[in-house]
């Protein structure tokens, strides 16, 4: 018969696990910020996206840019086209939208119903820092922002955002201003 300390013991290791492995993960060193050569037409201060290689790129000169590692949306849920960096925000709040609550019951059921918003701060999903993206001056629900799951990076695993190691994104957000172009393709 298992013992009451035992237990307690297993389960608390068991909650403690997947916060443990993340904490261990280590991103693959390709998808750390680098600087590359780019096409020197691209105009400095405006960020493009490669979504098939997982990579976002800050234009800083012609022919030079720094490139993050990033997870994008999964199939069904990429954006795409041209958006406008219209508000920033430094630990922000997060709730899912409806669209994620419905899709994802098992995920998102507590925010059904009710108006919570997740405070920010850590194991927050969007992390550190977040810079939401526009379209025509409408909010588009897609945001570069952080995670703390590194091993998404390199993935398509988010609901349609661009996701960065909250230390890449902490790193790009003074770098970015409110109306930067962001091109994905």
């Amino acid at each position: 018969m298992i013992s009451r300390r035992t237990f307690f013991g297993s389960a608390a290791a068991a909650v403690a696990l997947p916060s443990l492995a993340r904490a261990q993960f280590q991103l693959d060193p390709k998808f750390a910020p680098q600087y590359v050569r780019v096409r020197a037409d691209l105009v400095p201060g405006q960020i493009v996206v490669l979504q098939k290689s997982r990579f976002l790129y800050f234009i800083e000169e012609p022919g030079r840019a720094l490139r993050y590692g990033i997870s994008v949306g999964r199939t069904g849920l990429e954006f795409s086209g041209t958006g406008v960096v219209q508000a920033k925000k430094e630990w922000p709040t997060w709730r899912p939208t409806d669209a994620m609550i419905e899709r994802e019951p098992q995920t998102y059921g507590r925010f059904k119903g009710n108006d919570y918003v997740q405070p920010g701060g850590p194991g927050n999903p969007l992390g550190a820092r977040a810079m939401y993206l526009f379209q025509n001056g409408v909010n588009t629900y897609a945001a570069i922002h952080g995670t703390d799951n590194l091993a998404s990076i390199g993935k398509a695993a988010s609901n349609g955002c661009f996701r960065m190691a909250n230390a890449h994104v902490t790193d790009l957000y003074p770098r970015i201003s409110i109306g930067t172009t962001v091109t994905v393709l």
